[in-house]
């Protein structure tokens, strides 16, 4: 036992040392322990958070609906949002904005832009002269980016997910369409930005409903590859995603459960808004005949009139999913005329026949995308709300040949579950079950360079070069580097977008510039100049398409490189011995010293890039940095460190390349072994071979955006500004908005009570006058001047009226409370009265309480007793309309002192311990029991072996008469020595009783 402790003593440091650890993070992550994702469609959006003991749950927003409106209303003082904003769509439609995700990320030449205004005249969009966009000119004071009101929507969800979740939240993962490109994924991430959000992971909406779907069903998942079909249609867009399901195995925690997206296809029109626009224009025209020869205005320049018509179109065609026909009336459209009209399936449908013909396209897309055929698909699934129309599920079947479509997953809310699951799993609050996924780049991403060649003698020409960064389908997030070999002086070069050939011309024109940045660097000459006497290993980018398929340029490095000789003398003991350890352990060499401010580095192998083979002239390479995700090692690698730590990340990478580590080099040199054994003294007196050494020199580099200029600093300080004003403003308004309500809430509350028995029975009529007066003049006033008056007016208002009604809500609530506190307070004292009369017939022998104690108690109880009546009979004697004397506080201070005083003293009975029993004065003999029979008294002792039963005993001891024995009892006789020492073997308890031989 000594050794298991002295084995587990310096375990408790240690163990004291984790638990501190694990506290501090857990008091770091304090304020971020919920997490949320938004599902943000065309339409609607769902919220979704887990925080802990709440896994996975739908918000639920004020009007406790699962699915919340893209809606945001903004007038001068006031905004809107969800539902509310909804409403306000009829009343106000040119300050309702609606679906203006269809314009981030688009300059105003776009066709979707030119789309937006056709669909919605009502709205006036402005041109920003920088930067060639758009924005909502509500007012001269009010305009608003589309990035900016994406970001009040943003704020609002948030505040929806805090109200749930009751706690601040500031992660986030939002979901986008597959389709989006990097300008408008950064518009994203910038309006995440303003709202305050911090983004985890901008995830594509199939990917999040593809997560979904293999969560809930891990356990059918496994080796074998699973081909499922995704069609998702929702208000704005379809998309068409094939995924792969299979188990794969991973360094971190084995076989895991794996998702990775084969191909993509989709329709950036297609979706029920473009039905329901449809429907409205046949709707409009219905209510145009129906008003033919009245010599009245067309309906269509009627804002409020089409509004109203896009949601009763709205209605009809979710009706029509289920019925074959449907009346749509709505009452007062334009001029106070009532518009009503019988719309049937077969209308609806050719009014749509050109969408439903569009519906096939995305699968054939994916497929293509995918390499594959529909047979290799085992099921296709519908996903989105626009998949319900009848007639859509039958041309996609058609299309896909299959016996039925898939409905079993959450058309609405498998996005949203699917997005907080990932945000779960990057959040560091939470611990989940492993799923990897593996997303897919839709657009291609390459990078252009020209350079002068001399292909003849004096004639030097300019070459165009392309290499491919990111393939089309290829896995992301991932880290890839380029090399150019062939400069030694400052150079461009540019990243654009690859081979976008599967797009058509409309879509072409829609996605806006192929062109993403050009790349001027600085500082290579001058680096070729610092190192004259280096072998140059060319001019490396670093390129990272993150988990949010958003393109950045991390740095750009020039790699030198020349041979070091190291003599054996320069190497001390303490270094050979450090070089030992280190090898021992998987360490390397100790680093040469840091030369100019730079990192030396490893030389590290680079694959040639996608193209070289058709230029073998060329020297630009191109490899991946990090990994991409594969079966053997599924998850990403971490980013390569920036700075002064290139060194550190290029040595990774020559070791990932089967380059020969600095752990296997002290071996060749003659340094310790694998196993620590010391070398031979003639190897150490060997001449070392030369060594490569690396230097890393930093290139400045100058970023020009091509697709659409970023944002400014200044600008998106402005932004973020403005909507914080809107907020504070909103909190202020709803702060007034309350105490107006609670002001108006005590008016009608009290006039009503005034007239109560309770009431009256507390009070006179002089006071009820007095107070009803005072309340009609608040009344008044509230509906007069209450309009303009501020918060504290409102709440001072408020509290003039409380405190003249004070002494009347007073008396009334402590003649509610006193039948209950009195009947306790009786129950207390009987209860006390017979624990003390209990305690004070315990036998002074087994007694526990002092007599201070229990006279403590009775003093306690006759001064409650005594008070309790003298207050009572004071009571009885005031009038009613007069503050009491029996306060229901001062029955809970006696109830507390009383209560206090016995559970001392129960207390100390529970822990208390019993006295010993004191001996006989002659230490012979003790009392019998009370319950022992007189032949038990009388029994004799069976004599030990080898005496007989009449042997005379040696000595007669006293025997003490206790009266219990009967008179008949002959006197019981000792045994001889062998008895003796059989006494001495009982315990100490039992030698009383048989020193006597009494059982």
């Amino acid at each position: 036992m000594a050794a298991t402790v002295r084995r587990q003593r310096p375990r408790r440091p240690a163990c004291w040392a984790l638990m501190t650890m694990l506290l501090a993070d857990l008091l770091s992550l304090s304020d971020t322990l919920a997490v949320m994702s938004v599902d943000l469609g065309s339409e609607s959006m769902k919220v979704a958070i887990v925080k802990p003991g709440v896994p996975m749950e739908i918000v639920l927003n004020k009007e406790s609906r699962r699915k919340t409106p893209v809606t945001v209303t903004l007038k001068e003082n006031e905004r809107f949002f969800g539902d509310s904003a909804a409403s306000m769509a009829i009343k106000n439609p040119k300050a309702t904005l609606r679906y203006f995700q269809h314009l981030l990320g688009k300059q105003a030449d776009n066709p979707h832009v030119v789309l937006y205004r056709a669909r919605f005249p009502e709205h006036e969009l402005g041109v920003d002269p920088q930067r060639q966009t758009v924005h909502f000119q509500i007012s001269p004071q009010l305009q608003f980016s589309p990035e900016e009101v994406l970001a009040m929507v943003l704020n609002y969800s948030r505040s929806l997910a805090e109200d749930f979740a009751e706690q601040p939240i500031k992660d986030a993962v939002i979901t986008v369409p597959a389709f989006f490109n990097q300008a408008e994924r950064r518009a994203v991430l910038q309006a995440a930005r303003m709202a305050g959000l911090k983004v985890l992971q901008l995830i594509n909406d199939n990917t999040a409903t593809a997560l979904s779907y293999g969560v809930f069903r891990r356990k059918d998942i496994n080796t074998t590859a699973q081909n499922i079909m995704f069609y998702d249609m929702g208000s704005g867009s379809t998309v068409c995603t094939i995924v792969t399901y299979q188990t794969v195995k991973t360094k971190e925690a084995g076989m895991q459960p794996q998702l990775q997206i084969r191909g993509v296809g989709f329709d950036r029109t297609l979706g029920g808004l473009e039905m329901e626009l449809r429907l409205r224009e046949h709707l409009a025209g219905l209510f145009n005949e129906q008003r033919k020869g009245k010599s009245s205005k067309d309906v269509r320049e009627n804002p409020r009139a089409m509004a109203k018509l896009l949601r009763e179109a709205n209605r009809v065609k979710t009706v029509l999913s289920a019925n074959a026909d449907h009346m749509a009336q709505i009452e007062g459209l334009m001029d106070d005329v009532d518009f009503k009209a019988k719309v049937t399936r077969a209308e609806f449908e050719e009014l749509c026949a050109d969408l439903f013909e569009r519906v096939p396209g995305p699968v054939h897309q994916a497929l293509q995308s995918a390499e594959m055929t529909l047979d290799e698909i085992e099921q296709v699934i519908l996903v989105g709300g626009a998949t319900r129309v009848p007639k859509v599920q039958e041309v996609l079947l058609k299309a896909v040949g299959k016996e039925e479509l898939g409905k079993n997953i959450n058309a609405d809310e498998a996005a949203a579950m699917g997005a907080v699951y990932q945000a779960a799993a990057l959040s560091k609050a939470f611990k989940v079950k492993p799923f990897v996924v593996r997303d897919a780049v839709v657009y291609p991403i390459l990078v252009e360079f020209t350079r002068e060649m001399e292909e003849e003698p004096g004639v030097r020409n300019l070459k165009h070069n392309k290499r491919v960064l990111f393939s089309r389908m290829g896995p992301y997030p991932q880290r890839k580097v380029i090399t150019f070999n062939r400069y030694s002086h400052d150079f461009n070069f540019h990243i654009n977008y690859g081979d976008l050939g599967f797009l058509g011309p409309e879509d072409l024109r829609v996605f806006g510039s192929q062109n993403l940045t050009t790349v001027k660097l600085k500082g290579v000459g001058e680096s070729f100049k610092k190192y004259p006497d280096y072998e140059s290993k060319g001019i490396k980018a670093h390129f990272n398409l993150d988990e949010s398929g958003v393109l950045s340029l991390d740095r750009v490095e020039s790699v030198f490189e020349t041979l070091v000789e190291d003599s054996p003398e320069e190497e001390s003991t303490l270094t050979k011995l450090g070089n030992t350890i280190s090898s021992l352990f998987g360490g390397g060499t100790t680093p040469d010293a840091k030369e100019n401010g730079t990192d030396t580095v490893q030389e590290e192998e680079e694959s040639p890039a996608e193209g070289s083979k058709d230029e073998p002239g060329e020297q630009a390479e191109l490899k991946e940095e990090a990994e991409a995700p594969s079966e053997e090692n599924s998850q990403p690698l971490p980013p390569e460190p920036k700075g002064d730590t290139a060194s550190n990340g290029e040595k990774t990478g020559g070791k990932e390349n089967g380059e020969k580590s600095e752990a296997q080099k002290p071996r060749e040199k003659g340094e310790a072994g694998p196993e620590g054994i010391p070398p031979a003294p003639e190897e150490e007196k060997k001449q070392k071979p030369a060594r490569k050494q690396r230097v890393v020199e930093d290139i400045g580099v100058e970023l020009a955006v091509l697709d659409l200029p970023e944002l400014p600093e200044d600008e998106l300080a402005n932004s973020m500004q403005k909507l914080q004003d809107l907020t504070l403003r909103d909190l202020e308004k709803q702060e007034r908005e309350k105490a107006a309500n609670s002001l108006e809430a005590f008016i009608f509350e009290t006039q009503d009570k005034l007239y109560q028995p309770e009431y009256q029975e507390v009070s006179t009529e002089e006071l009820r006058e007095e107070i009803s007066g005072r309340l009609s003049a608040a009344s008044t006033w509230l509906e007069d001047e209450g309009f303009g008056a501020t918060t504290v007016m409102l709440k001072e208002k408020l509290a003039e009226l409380r405190k003249l009604c004070q002494g009347l809500f007073f008396r009334v609530e402590e003649r509610k409370k006193w039948p209950e506190r009195l009947s306790a307070l009786d129950n207390l004292l009987n209860h006390s009265s017979m624990f003390l009369k209990g305690a004070r017939l315990i036998p002074e022998m087994d007694q526990i309480f002092t007599e201070v104690e229990m006279a403590t108690l009775e003093k306690v109880i006759n001064e409650t007793w005594a008070w309790k009546n003298t207050t009572i009979a004071e009571q009885a004697k005031l009038p009613a309309t007069e503050k009491p004397v029996l306060l229901s506080k001062d029955i809970e201070a006696k109830m507390m002192a009383l209560d206090r005083e016995v559970q001392y003293l129960l207390n100390k009975a529970k822990f208390a311990k019993p006295r010993p029993r004191p001996k006989d004065k002659n230490g012979t003999r003790t009392e019998p029991p009370l319950n022992a029979s007189a032949s038990d008294q009388g029994e004799k002792v069976i004599p030990p072996p080898g005496q007989t039963e009449d042997a005379k005993p040696i000595s007669e001891p006293e025997v003490v008469d206790t009266g219990t024995e009967p008179a008949d009892a002959e006197p019981l006789e000792l045994g001889g020595p062998g008895a003796e020492s059989e006494q001495k073997e009982q315990p100490a308890e039992q030698k009383q009783t048989l020193k006597n031989d009494e059982l």
